[in-house]
C-alpha cells in the first residue's frame, strides 16, 4: 500500500488547499480520490469506498483539532448548542457506518456522486446566508438532526459542515457561529465514524495490508500529514486570487468527478 504514497500525498495537498481556499471540508477531495487511487493498488472494488469513506473520517479526526481550537479560541462555539447536538450526531454516525457497510457498491457510488453534483452547484451559486428563523429549537429538533447530520457524514465520508451550516443558519444563528460550532461537530462525527469503521472492518477479508478496519493506514498518515500545513496557505491564496473565478473553478472539477462517480454506479446496476 505505501507505493501509492506520492498519489496519497498529493490527496493531502488538495485537500488541505481546498479546505483553506473554499471552507470545505476534506472529505469531499480524499473520497473521489481514494476511490479512484485505492483500486489502482490492487483493492477489491467491493471495499474501495467503504475504504475510502473510513480513510476520509479519520483524517478529519485529525484535522478538525485545530479548527476546533481556533474557533474556540474566537469564542465562536456555542458549546450549549453543540452538548445538544452531540447525542443525535454519536448515534447517527454508529448508524451511518453500519448502514454504509451495507450498501451496494454501485449504490455508494451514486449517493456520492449525486452529493459532489450537489456540493458544486451550491458553490457555484453560492450567495450571502439567509436570514434564518429565530424560533427555538426543542431538545427533540436538536436530535433529531444530529442523527441525520451523523448518518449522512458518516455513509458520505465528511465532517457534516455541508448539512449543519445551512440547518444552523436556518435556526436562527450567525454564520460565524454556525461554521464554529459545525467545526465542533465535525470532531465527533469523525471520531465516531473512524471507530465504528475500524471494528466493523477488523476481522473483514481481502483488505489490503496495513489496513486498521476498512481505515488505510497509509493513506491516512499521508494525507494528514500533507494536508494540516496546506490548510493555511489555501486561506492564503483564497484572500489573494478572485473568489468567484476560484470557487467556481473547483464547482466544476467537483460537477465532473461526481458526474463520473455517478456514471460508474449506474453501470454498475
Amino acid at each position: 500500500m505505501w507505493e501509492g504514497l506520492a498519489g496519497y500525498l498529493v490527496c493531502g495537498v488538495l485537500a488541505g488547499l481546498a479546505a483553506g481556499m473554499f471552507g470545505v471540508g476534506g472529505g469531499i477531495v480524499v473520497v473521489p480520490f481514494l476511490a479512484w487511487q485505492l483500486p489502482e493498488q490492487g483493492v477489491h472494488e467491493r471495499l474501495v469506498m467503504l475504504m475510502a469513506v473510513a480513510t476520509s473520517l479519520a483524517t478529519i479526526a485529525i484535522t478538525s483539532v485545530s479548527s476546533v481550537l481556533a474557533h474556540h479560541r474566537l469564542g465562536a462555539i456555542r458549546w450549549d448548542v453543540v452538548r445538544r447536538l452531540v447525542p443525535g450526531i454519536v448515534v447517527g454516525s454508529l448508524l451511518g457506518a453500519v448502514i454504509a457497510e451495507r450498501l451496494p457498491v454501485p449504490v455508494f457510488k451514486l449517493l456520492f456522486g449525486v452529493f459532489l453534483v450537489l456540493v458544486a452547484q451550491r458553490l457555484f451559486f453560492r450567495s450571502g446566508p439567509a436570514s434564518g428563523c429565530h424560533g427555538k429549537s426543542s431538545a427533540l429538533d436538536f436530535a433529531a438532526a444530529g442523527s441525520v447530520i451523523g448518518v449522512s457524514s458518516t455513509i458520505l465520508g465528511i465532517g457534516g459542515g455541508t448539512l449543519s451550516v445551512p440547518y444552523l443558519v436556518k435556526r436562527g444563528f450567525a454564520i460565524r457561529n454556525a461554521v464554529a460550532i459545525s467545526s465542533a461537530c465535525g470532531f465527533p462525527i469523525a471520531v465516531v465514524g473512524t471507530a465504528a469503521f475500524v471494528i466493523l472492518g477488523w476481522n473483514q477479508p481481502n483488505l489490503p495490508p496495513m489496513s486498521a478496519g476498512y481505515v488505510s493506514l497509509p493513506a491516512f498518515v499521508a494525507i494528514t500529514l500533507a494536508s494540516v500545513p496546506l490548510a493555511p496557505v489555501g486561506a492564503q491564496l483564497a484572500s489573494r486570487l478572485p473568489g468567484a473565478v476560484l470557487r467556481r473553478g473547483f464547482a466544476a472539477v467537483l460537477l465532473v468527478v461526481g458526474a463520473r462517480l455517478f456514471w460508474q454506479g449506474f453501470r454498475m446496476l
